[in-house]
């Protein structure tokens, strides 16, 4: 009888590539779920022997879905595939019964060798694998968002890991938002994400390969007594000493996010010098700093916030009109066929 495997994850980039890497000599049912209440469903109404499951989802998410299953009386063995890497990440999903933790992006050989450690999987004579008949499979097409959302998501674990590393905590991670913002939606996203009356911001401008962009790390101002009681500053907090925080945070983030972002999309950037942007500033302030500059932009936004403690901060990747036609060449070699 076939193993039935389902893949949960929001991003159908994730979803197909998963299914793709999978062992083509196993004799193995495949199907999938857009999130864990879709997967909690299926394993309600049917058997599933094998899950895959992404951690940052909406509706519910990996570590809920984790929660949820421990009322199931049959339980499938459970394999986390995140771009999510902190170590209290996988720890969590461990003690929730998670049989094996697997970094995002996968590669066949890396998830052939887990199956085989785990004993999950045994190999078959011909190729056996099969996607179930209501699910979608290979033949989807995928946008320009649902692409730039997978590989900023990979990119956002990696940069969490790091800051995660140096304060000693866990961060919390959101989908990521992808859109095409004119400067007023722009305004609207931010006052949105930035719940403090005032805010602090850094810049920095990337280039490569015919794509160019900003980041830009927007800083609540409520976040910086926290955030300095973490780095061990015992001085008093300046405007200068905010700025060397808000300097050190923008580091750690936006250089592991640009780092991973680059090699997803084999490409090397050239980086100007950080510079502040703004202190102490509303958000309308900030974006009519650069309004001229920000007219239309592709936006990637990600809403950073640390367990437990007041800090909270949002990267916003800004790519220039330009950039557009040049990513869409560049992701569409990460869902093309083998």
């Amino acid at each position: 009888m076939s193993t039935r495997v389902l893949i949960c994850d929001d991003s159908k980039m994730a979803r197909k590539q998963l299914a793709r890497i999978l062992p083509e000599d196993w004799d193995v049912l495949v199907d999938f779920a857009e999130h864990g209440q879709e997967a909690l469903d299926k394993m309600a109404s049917g058997k599933v022997d094998i899950l895959f499951l992404d951690l940052n989802m909406p509706v519910k998410d990996g570590y809920e879905t984790l929660e949820a299953m421990q009322s199931f009386t049959h339980l499938p063995a459970v394999i986390v595939v995140s771009g999510d890497v902190q170590p209290k990440a996988v720890q969590r999903v461990k003690d929730l019964g998670a049989m094996a933790f697997h970094k995002k992006p996968a590669s066949a050989e890396e998830l052939r060798g887990l199956l085989l450690s785990l004993g999950l999987f045994t190999p078959t004579d011909g190729k056996s694998l099969s996607v179930a008949p209501h699910s979608v499979s290979a033949a989807e097409q995928f946008t320009l968002n649902e692409c730039l959302q997978e590989v900023a998501n990979i990119a956002m674990g990696r940069a969490a890991s790091v800051l995660a590393d140096m304060l000693n905590v866990f961060v919390k991670l959101p989908v990521p938002k992808v859109s095409i913002l004119e400067v007023g939606e722009l305004q609207m996203a931010l006052d949105y994400s930035i719940k403090d009356s005032s805010c602090s911001a850094v810049s920095q401008g990337f280039v490569g390969s015919g794509v160019a962009f900003e980041t830009l790390l927007i800083f609540s101002d409520s976040s910086f007594p926290d955030m300095a009681s973490l780095l061990n500053v015992s001085e008093e907090i300046t405007s200068v000493v905010e700025v060397e925080l808000l300097m050190d945070v923008s580091s750690v983030l936006v250089g592991p996010f640009i780092d991973a972002l680059g090699k997803q999309l084999n490409i090397d950037f050239s980086q100007g010098h950080p510079s502040l942007l703004a202190q102490h500033a509303k958000v309308s302030d900030l974006v009519n700093t650069k309004r001229a500059k920000w007219k239309r932009t592709l936006a990637v936004e990600i809403a950073y916030e640390v367990e437990n403690y007041q800090i909270s901060c949002d990267l916003m990747l800004l790519f220039t009109e330009d950039s557009v036609s040049m990513l869409e060449n560049l992701l569409s070699y990460l869902v093309e066929e083998d």
